[in-house]
């Protein structure tokens, strides 16, 4: 069963990505890896395809494109060359930093900011993980202190996806002590300003061409006018972005675990022994056939989750169970696509063994999937 989520137009778009894959990505995955970086050029030349910020509105250089099945399109065809890299680096970018300011900046900031996300000369991060503070974000030691006409910013943060590329970082910080979870707010910190360095490129097991840094914060004086909304109204805002985030995620997964599947099963026609093809085994076949079956399941929920994004009634309880369920099935997919291939599924230049490490991450960031199943089975006792 093929989903439906996409008319004629996307179908379309799908194909100017696919042209886009096909010359700027594919031909560069092994330098990626290499380099532990993704070229800026590779981002400008997403922007000249019109691939980034779609949801940036006209007045500010973007398409105004809110219906977030183009996005979806995206992804699925970055995963069909398994460049999982660059699908996290264009979703930190449009579906969190940039949605946030999408949300929360003002006039003057948007004027600022919003046209390089567009063109790909900006590259944004989010800033939330602490060295001793990962899924409770309340425990973060970062703080922010009003002087005058700035914020004078200290503190670390760890695991920043496009940490090292950043142009511009979306701190999450402390300004309050006493003010519960309205004492927290978000500060755009820019490349370039005093006191703001960045550590390591972190040496992870996959996504290596995904740069990952630590973050380091000195006495920054952040301007006041980089104040993202209104302060204190940090935690509240990171609350009604993470449907989106995890979204993002689970289609991610989604769309990874059909890519696997489509190669494995290629694979299994092709591949023989004793005597006939690996996937007329009846054992192999019933193991194929319980990963369609779900992978198809899934796909139905996803789509929904999608439709119900753009209809502006995704729940953050919803997403939570499309981004747990998405990312189980992703590891089950890619863990069997690793058997099937025996030998050579261990072998990183197949890319389902560059899938079966760069997937491992989708089921602790944006938040663990233990923390996901805490958010359902909390509401299941509020129902």
């Amino acid at each position: 069963m093929r989903t439906d989520l996409f008319e004629a137009d996307h179908e379309l778009f799908a194909r100017t990505v696919r042209g886009f894959v096909e010359r700027h990505v594919a031909p560069k995955l092994a330098q990626w890896d290499a380099d532990r970086l993704i070229d800026r050029e590779t981002w400008r030349a997403a922007g000249e395809q019109g691939l980034l910020g779609l949801a940036v509105p006209e007045e500010f250089g973007g398409p105004g494109e809110t219906d977030y099945r183009f996005r979806v399109a995206i992804q699925t065809e970055i995963a069909r060359v398994g460049a999982s890299a660059l699908q996290s680096g264009f979703s930190t970018n449009d579906d969190i930093a940039l949605n946030y300011l999408l949300r929360h900046a003002n006039p003057e900031q948007k004027r600022r900011w919003l046209p390089g996300f567009v063109t790909g000369e900006t590259i944004g991060a989010i800033a939330m993980t602490e060295p001793g503070a990962g899924s409770d974000l309340r425990a973060i030691q970062t703080t922010a202190v009003r002087a005058g006409d700035t914020w004078i910013l200290n503190g670390a943060k760890t695991f920043i996806t496009s940490g090292i590329l950043a142009d511009l970082v979306i701190v999450f910080a402390v300004t309050d002590r006493e003010a519960g979870s309205h004492g927290y707010s978000l500060l755009v910190v820019e490349d370039g300003m005093p006191g703001f360095s960045r550590g390591r490129k972190l040496d992870k097991v996959g996504l290596h061409a995904q740069d990952t840094a630590e973050l380091f914060f000195d006495n920054v004086a952040v301007p006041a006018a980089n104040l993202l909304g209104e302060p204190g109204g940090g935690f509240g805002y990171l609350m009604r972005s993470l449907p989106l985030e995890r979204l993002g995620i689970a289609i991610a997964a989604q769309v990874s675990a059909e890519a696997v599947l489509e190669w494995t099963l290629d694979y299994v026609k092709q591949r023989k022994a004793f005597g006939k093809r690996i996937g007329e085994f009846q054992g192999l076949g019933f193991t194929l056939a319980d990963l369609q079956t779900s992978v198809e399941v899934s796909r139905a929920y996803i789509d929904r989750c999608v439709r119900e994004y753009n209809a502006g009634t995704l729940t953050a309880v919803d997403a939570a169970k499309a981004k747990l369920w998405a990312t189980e099935l992703q590891g089950k997919v890619i863990d069997a696509g690793v058997q099937l291939h025996g030998g050579y599924g261990y072998m990183m230049e197949y890319p389902v063994a560059k899938a079966f490490v760069d997937a491992r991450i989708q089921r602790i960031y944006g938040g663990t999937n233990e923390i996901m199943r805490e958010i359902i089975h909390r509401d299941l006792l509020r129902a």
